[in-house]
């Protein structure tokens, strides 16, 4: 506990009667990390110097691959420090500059999300006019709109804090710093962080989540309008790697949620496992499945595979 009203620092959650566990699941994380790191660059560079992947729906995953890389490296490398060097604390501005930095990131990957999800839709439904409506110009653009939305949307959520004061606990639920948990320590009236926050949400990743299922009950009347199940099972199966994609974000950012909103009798494993799935688990999930599905970025794998055995 502490008296000042700007806080110098907060300090990062633990896992009560875990610390001598610190270490192994430092290794893990690492692990993931590494994982995730190899698999997005691997992604990153196989699209970029294979002709047949420079289509709209792999330049979207290549930003979804930019943001994974970003989002998992504003936070891991911090986490691991805490749990191999006992470094708990985290100033108040790093600690903003985080928050804003996870929810922009997060922001924008639902929004490329969506556009994937266009895509999928014109490339099914108008396959006639994809070309001539996804150029490479419009890839650009949406990729830029997609930044300047989660940074004006969450911009604010910070500033809001910064007046704020912190008289209170400092100790966080997670092992890094997001809006919900930093404005419960806040020993003021956080109501405008509350609607703002809500709004934000709802307004971004909430809006996206219904587009997105608007498009694929679109995309499979249109598919069901297809003469054979041959054809049909060919069409949706295009779409198999961006649904678990969008499964593999959406889920642990509902589960996250939900743990904040109903979980504060939970025990404080519940927030740091959930805390770090949110992080992580896209991060290492979007490369495989985009791996698993595409052929071409098997054979460049197993071709950089092999190279580096030899």
């Amino acid at each position: 506990n502490g008296s000042d009203l700007s806080p110098p620092s907060f300090i990062l959650a633990s896992i009560p009667g875990l610390e001598a566990a610190h270490v192994w699941m430092a290794i893990l994380l690492c692990s993931m990390y590494l994982l995730a790191v190899s698999g997005n660059c691997a992604v990153l560079f196989i699209v970029k110097v294979e002709p047949s992947l420079h289509t709209p729906m792999y330049f979207f995953l290549c930003m979804l691959a930019a943001i994974d890389l970003a989002l998992s490296t504003s936070t891991v490398p911090r986490v691991l420090a805490f749990y191999w060097f006992n470094t708990r604390e985290i100033s108040f501005g790093a600690c903003l500059v985080q928050m804003f930095l996870i929810h922009t990131l997060s922001a924008i990957e639902s929004t490329v999300l969506l556009a994937m999800a266009m895509d999928r839709y014109v490339a099914i439904c108008h396959p006639l006019r994809h070309a001539a409506v996804l150029t490479n110009a419009t890839t650009a653009k949406i990729g830029v709109a997609a930044m300047a939305r989660g940074v004006l949307f969450f911009l604010p959520l910070p500033l809001l804090l910064l007046p704020l004061p912190f008289c209170g606990s400092r100790v966080l639920s997670h092992s890094f710093c997001l809006h919900q948990d930093v404005m419960n320590l806040a020993c003021a009236n956080t109501t405008p962080s509350v609607v703002y926050g809500l709004t934000a949400i709802l307004l971004v990743m909430g809006l996206d989540a219904v587009l997105i299922c608007l498009s694929y009950v679109l995309i499979i009347k249109a598919v069901l309008r297809l003469a054979s199940w041959k054809e049909r099972l060919k069409a949706f199966s295009t779409c198999v790697a961006h649904i678990c994609v969008v499964l593999a974000f959406y889920v642990p950012l509902i589960g996250l949620s939900v743990v904040h909103r109903f979980g504060k009798d939970l025990a404080p494993l519940v927030h740091i496992v959930m805390g770090n799935v949110y992080i992580l688990v896209p991060a290492v999930a979007h490369p495989i499945i985009y791996g698993v599905r595409t052929k071409v970025i098997q054979r460049r794998i197993l071709n950089l595979i092999h190279i580096y055995n030899d």
